[in-house]
């Protein structure tokens, strides 16, 4: 097996479809000899700020010296961007070895009537990596909930982050924030420490508290009055956060919020004995950009990719509009998955647009351009169903004026597709 066979199984296994439940993944893991349980793990749940949470908290480890496991999703432009090891995207060879392990494992379970679905299979693969490069650190990011999600399987991690919470996934989930927070907090194990995004929901917050009570967890929220920013940009924010300085390359308040909460997790280690220094904090967080994370693609005219889908999503990049694209004329681009709540993201984002063009990823859960085009135009005078995403790109492109700026949002399948043709225009 190579590794175009290897990513060609993981999305073979796509037609069974997202099954909540550890029954599987247990199996899987003692098929393989239960990996997960040799990982010293920092386990990350929550609705937003998740990949870039745990890719600051896994940098700031590694400048520390620490030989580092990242796991995240989604991927944007290569698939093994799910599975890193000290900021470097797993080997194509080593990707191919572990998912063949993997392969066999479902083969011997499929026999036994067990059939673990696509996401149990590539956080298994993920172990089995982690484990093989003797990872110091694990930082492992929830693929959907918490308390059912196949990442959960592990033991009792080191520490326990609650990103910010929202609603999202409430076919799955739950209908409510409380219900979406038990589910988040399903992470919580006796034994850990638990830190969480400084500005939950209300009831959110309760949950966590609660929780962290019966768990016998201490909670450490990063405390805002020790944060100031110095400099907000378009390409990032310079702050300082309880006396350390950091150039953050991730733009929005929010993105801030989420390196203080790296930063309270990583200092969380220090009952174990595990100091972590504030040069470390500050090379490791100025070392986290990720794409489609409100990118800036190009400064002139400005180019924004962002590929987040849900309501507390498009609060954060209306924010960003509001305080970095005032009296621009926006050119906006997007695609939504016809599962995800459109309605409640047009209404907040579609507004600032002068012109929206509809797009469809190449997906089959992607709206059809018609029907997002025609749900914009309560928000937006100016929509157009342009159905192929390098076609609307070159549309965007040909009316752009210097003064203006293109975004493209709405999902990470869209941004995976277009992210080389926006750099290359």
């Amino acid at each position: 097996m190579n590794c175009n066979e290897a990513i060609e199984y993981i999305h073979s296994l796509e037609k069974f479809g997202i099954k909540p439940g550890m029954e599987r993944i247990r199996a899987l893991c003692r098929e393989l000899g239960n990996p997960q349980d040799k990982l010293k793990v920092i386990h990350v749940a929550g609705t937003n700020g998740k990949g870039s949470t745990s890719t600051m908290i896994s940098n700031i480890l590694r400048k520390s010296g620490y030989d580092t496991g990242l796991f995240i999703s989604p991927y944007v432009t290569d698939f093994r961007e799910r599975i890193q090891y000290n900021g470097n995207m797993i080997e194509k060879n080593e990707l191919a070895e572990c998912v063949e392990k993997v392969k066999n494992a479902i083969d011997n379970l499929s026999v036994q009537g067990i059939q673990p679905t696509e996401f149990e299979a590539v956080t298994a693969a993920a172990f089995l990596y982690f484990e093989k490069k003797k990872c110091d650190f694990v930082v492992l990011e929830v693929g959907l909930g918490g308390r059912l999600d196949s990442t959960n399987v592990i033991l009792a991690p080191f520490v326990s982050v609650i990103t910010s919470i929202s609603l999202d996934h409430t076919a799955i989930l739950g209908d409510t924030i409380e219900e979406i927070a038990a589910e988040k907090c399903g992470i919580i194990k006796f034994g850990a420490e638990t830190v969480a995004y400084p500005f939950q929901d209300e009831n959110a917050m309760e949950i966590i508290k609660k929780t962290c009570d019966e768990k016998c967890n201490s909670l450490r929220i990063p405390d805002v009055s020790r944060l100031k920013t110095v400099e907000e940009r378009l390409e990032g924010t310079v702050a300082v956060y309880d006396g350390v300085e950091f150039t953050l390359p991730l733009a929005g308040e929010h993105m801030v919020y989420n390196a203080c909460t790296a930063i309270e997790a990583v200092r969380s280690l220090s009952r174990l004995g595990i100091h972590i220094s504030d040069e470390a904090v500050a090379t490791g967080i100025e070392a986290s950009a990720m794409p489609a994370r409100t990118e800036l693609i190009k400064k002139k005219p400005v180019v924004i990719l962002d590929g987040g889908h849900n309501e507390g999503c498009a609060a954060v990049l209306s924010g960003f509009i509001e305080k970095h694209l005032c009296g621009k004329r926006i050119i906006m681009v997007s695609s939504m998955m016809a599962d995800k709540d459109f309605s409640a993201y047009l209404s907040m984002v579609a507004r600032y647009a002068d012109t929206f063009i509809a797009t469809k990823a190449d997906v089959p859960r992607a709206m059809s351009s018609a029907e997002l085009s025609e749900n914009a135009k309560a928000y937006c005078r100016n929509c157009y169903d342009i159905p192929e995403p390098s076609k609307a790109i070159t549309a965007a492109h040909n009316i752009l004026q210097s003064d203006d700026a293109l975004i493209v949002c709405g999902s990470f399948y869209l941004a995976g597709e277009v992210r080389d043709i926006l750099i290359n225009f």
